[in-house]
């Protein structure tokens, strides 16, 4: 038979671990070889076994002294041919770090109150309802207390009875081998009560499905995707367990003006090209029902931004608002008749590249890179 390995290599760990490196790195060794992981894996249920008795002996004081003196041979003798004895205190401690790796604590207490289900409800709402907040009303199918027998499950005038399998704790430890696993109960599935007598309201479960009408306070400022918790407006948990969690998501629907970032709201807003040349002001709306004059000076160029302070969204849960900017884009004039194209042609004509610096200068630099190419 070959030796066997040191307790402290067995959990990748140095002799000076403390009591919290231990447990942290049993936890992780235990969550990589556990049997439920690797089925069919005989080298996991080993390794998983080593780990498992190296951690009972390390993590208690006593016993690790006695292996830090005599290494294994502190245990061979009364150990049954099998390591250090596990008894229930193992049982215990290895049933509670499990709890935490697998999720095998479960929302059940004693009763079978287990907790009811979270709800999502999805609502759209449009760009002013975001700045200016609301109160909504929404109605929701959902599981509530049966009022029959208040949640117990059981008919009117009877009660749930203990479980005779687990004694009302609702699992059952199996010993395997050196080492105690424990199951949920399968006489109540983890309830640790029997109900003979069901309640005919609910068929036993303790709640039943009503369409419920809830007032949903939606602040300024929310974006889309913010989400907002109901505590306790979930579903009603089974036999009498505490009710589950309400989430509302919101969306918000696209705006025909306004297209927001943030908090600073954006819009794009034609203007003709006499306009931009000679300049002008126009009004625009702003997202609190209001409205306010841009002024556009001579010569104002297309894509040019206006920035209007403290006309944006609120920000949610402060004081404080983002702004409102208003881009202009130059509208080419289309069907033009035959005056207005000798007007323009004629302007043309009288142009210079003090009207037209860019797009002059940029001809000009095409000229002599053509020219440049032509004497190379």
């Amino acid at each position: 038979m070959s030796a066997k390995r040191c307790y402290y290599e067995t959990l990748e760990v140095e002799r000076t671990a403390d009591e919290s490196k231990l447990k942290s790195a049993f936890r992780k060794l235990a969550m990589k070889w556990h049997p439920d992981k690797n089925p069919g894996d005989a080298e996991s249920e080993i390794r998983f076994k080593e780990i498992n008795e190296a951690y009972e002996v390390l993590k208690d004081g006593q016993k690790r002294a006695a292996y830090d003196r005599f290494g294994h041979a502190a245990f061979e003798q009364g150990a049954g041919g099998g390591g250090p004895g596990f008894g229930a205190g193992f049982a215990s401690s290895f049933s509670d770090i499990f709890e935490d790796l697998f999720g095998m604590a479960s929302q059940r207490g004693r009763g079978g109150r287990e907790r009811g289900a979270d709800l999502r409800y999805n609502m759209e709402i449009t760009l002013e309802e975001a700045f200016q907040g609301k109160t909504a009303q929404i109605e929701i199918p959902v599981s509530v207390t049966c009022e029959s027998c208040s949640g117990t499950g059981a008919k009117a005038g009877t009660k749930p009875k203990t479980c005779s399998h687990c004694g009302g704790a609702g699992r059952i430890r199996q010993a395997q081998g050196f080492f105690t696993l424990e199951r949920t109960c399968p006489g109540c599935q983890g309830r640790g009560q029997m109900i003979e007598d069901a309640c005919t309201s609910c068929s036993g479960q303790g709640r039943v499905s009503r369409e419920r009408t809830l007032s949903v306070n939606i602040p300024q400022g929310v974006e889309d995707g913010t989400r907002i918790r109901l505590a306790g407006e979930g579903e009603a948990g089974v036999r009498g367990g505490p009710p589950g969690d309400l989430y509302i998501f919101l969306s918000l629907s696209s705006h025909e003006f306004f297209q927001r970032d943030g908090a600073d709201l954006h819009c794009r807003v034609p203007i003709s090209m006499v306009t931009a040349a000679l300049g002008g002001e126009f009004e625009v709306p702003t997202i609190d029902k209001g409205k306010t004059r841009v002024k556009i000076p001579a010569g104002t160029q297309s894509n040019r931004r206006f920035r209007i302070a403290s006309k944006g969204m609120p920000v949610l849960r402060s004081r404080q608002t983002g702004d409102m900017y208003v881009q202009v884009v130059v509208e080419t004039p289309q069907n033009l008749t035959k005056k207005q194209q000798e007007l323009l042609s004629e302007f043309e004509k009288l142009s210079s590249g003090a009207t037209q610096p860019e797009s002059v200068g940029f001809f000009s630099k095409v000229k002599d890179f053509f020219g440049s190419r032509a004497n190379s």
